[in-house]
């Protein structure tokens, strides 16, 4: 569900503006300073929409289009192309998007829901708090590009730009280009395509260059800081189980879970995977050390059918089953740290073969999801953590990045990082959703121009094409309202 206290807070603070510019623009005496007040800055003000525009960048528009025309006709010949094929793809994607939707509906499936490419973003619902200030920035700057190839193509193709803008539209930020539309409508339709397809097509190429700048940056940021060596630990929400004396702390260097290396974040959160779904692994303890640690204990079974044998209420002694030469199960309740830390680790006893003694693999005996598991951490002691693998993977958050200099903040690489991976994403779905041929999307003009410039020897009739064109436009309205409605429903009903 939508959190009420948002809600308010938005619906509040809209209401707040419309009625400040109803009361002003009903004032005789404040009516027109108020309204030229708001030309003079280029604002309108409409229901959960506020919108403002400039000639400011005019003249930066015009050097743009006109900066080497041949290489910019080439370059939005490469958009044309990319939209038309973008256009059509995005129908693709989105039935595609929809029959998984409908899927995970059917089957209940919430694990699903991750493996859709397209999904509705709802601030506050499946997008944290702490994460807006890069949702906005990056789909501002998405827009802002996308209209700046709209600008540049239409000053190349010879139509009159009359302004840049930015708005605000409930809680979403947007940028748009104002320009003559009746230039617009005069030249060719391969001219229109060239235009209509340009916001798409820089659209792709900032995703694709913020995807380069993602993979180059242990590279750009090589100067200042390293990588290879761990993850390094930003942060340890309170709740978490890696809490406390014996546990990890921001500034440790993560190096090893378990036999698995850590060199990464990455390595950190697919050992924690491995290790979730992989059996519990034992270690080597030969019969001598493991008559002195052992004392006698109750055997029972849990609720699950596991095996407990040692008090409810030590913190530091865990049951471990183990299988004799006999093949008989036997069950040792042993200090933790005294049997893992000396020790290698085993599945089985014939990992453990030793000329002089004879050794057990001793396994931690826990409740089925449940793992001991050793984490290294540089400079501390090693940790020994008892519990779900994802509890531990969900509180503690890392970074590949360690700092060269004391000076350095830890947390500046994960900043850049996440920032570049939202304009990934952002880039990415304004370029298909703009891309549909639907009402009052890019789409709708690129549709129509590319009917115009295909269809016209085949289709004499304009009326005909019209009819055709609507047919499309209505269809992928319909196709995006359904992906947007039930996409809406996942996240906020259920």
């Amino acid at each position: 569900m939508i959190p009420i206290p948002l809600v308010v807070l938005v619906m509040g603070g809209w209401c707040a503006i419309y009625l400040a510019d109803t009361l002003l623009k009903a004032s005789d005496s404040m009516k027109t300073s108020y309204e030229e007040w708001l030309t003079s800055y280029g604002l309108s003000i409409s229901p959960f929409h506020i919108r403002w525009q400039t000639p400011v960048f005019n003249r930066l528009f015009y050097d743009w289009g006109r900066w080497k025309p041949r290489l910019l006709y080439q370059w939005f010949n490469l958009g044309m192309v990319f939209g038309i094929i973008a256009m059509f793809s995005s129908i693709l994607l989105l039935g595609k998007t929809l029959i998984q939707t409908l899927s995970q509906m059917l089957t209940e499936a919430p694990s699903a829901q991750n493996d859709r490419m397209l999904q509705v973003v709802v601030p506050g619902v499946n997008l944290p708090v702490s994460q807006l200030t890069y949702f906005f920035t990056a789909i501002l700057i998405s827009g802002v590009i996308h209209e700046i190839g709209h600008g540049v193509a239409a000053i190349r193709e010879q139509v009159r730009f009359n302004g840049f803008g930015i708005f605000i539209f409930i809680v979403y930020p947007g940028a748009f280009v104002d320009l003559f539309t009746t230039h617009l409508q005069l030249i060719s339709p391969v001219q229109q395509l060239r235009i209509f397809c340009a916001g798409v097509w820089h659209n792709f190429v900032l995703g694709v260059l913020s995807l380069i700048a993602l993979f180059m940056l242990p590279a750009i940021l090589f100067p200042l800081y390293y990588t290879g060596v761990g993850a390094l630990i930003l942060d340890i929400t309170e709740d978490s189980p890696a809490n406390g004396p014996r546990g990890l702390f921001v500034g440790d260097l993560v190096t090893q879970l378990q036999d698995c290396s850590v060199h990464r974040v990455e390595d950190w959160n697919s050992c924690l995977g491995v290790i979730s779904q992989e059996p519990q692994i034992g270690y080597c303890l030969n019969s001598v050390t493991l008559h002195q640690l052992s004392f006698p204990a109750r055997v029972y079974k849990r609720l699950d059918g596991t095996v407990e044998c040692c008090s409810n209420n030590s913190l530091t002694d865990i049951c471990f089953s183990y299988n004799n030469n006999v093949n008989t199960h036997l069950y040792a309740c042993l200090p933790a740290r005294k049997t893992i830390e000396t020790n290698q680790v085993c599945r089985s006893n014939a990992d453990c073969q030793n000329d002089l003694l004879s050794s057990f693999c001793v396994i931690p005996s826990l409740e089925n999801q449940t793992r001991l598991i050793r984490v290294k951490h540089q400079p501390q002691i090693d940790m020994l953590f008892v519990g779900h693998p994802l509890h531990l993977q969900y509180t503690v958050s890392l970074s590949s990045f360690i700092p060269r200099f004391n000076f350095l903040s830890n947390d500046l690489p994960v900043v850049i990082e996440t920032f570049f991976k939202y304009l990934i994403s952002l880039s990415g779905a304004l370029a298909i959703i703009n891309a549909v041929p639907c009402f009052a999307l890019d789409g709708q003009w690129m549709l129509n121009s590319f009917l115009e410039a295909t269809l016209s020897s085949l289709i004499i009739d304009k009326q005909n094409r019209d009819l055709l064109g609507f047919l499309i436009l209505l269809a992928g309205s319909i196709l995006l309202a359904a992906n947007v409605t039930l996409g809406l429903w996942m996240v906020t009903a259920r």
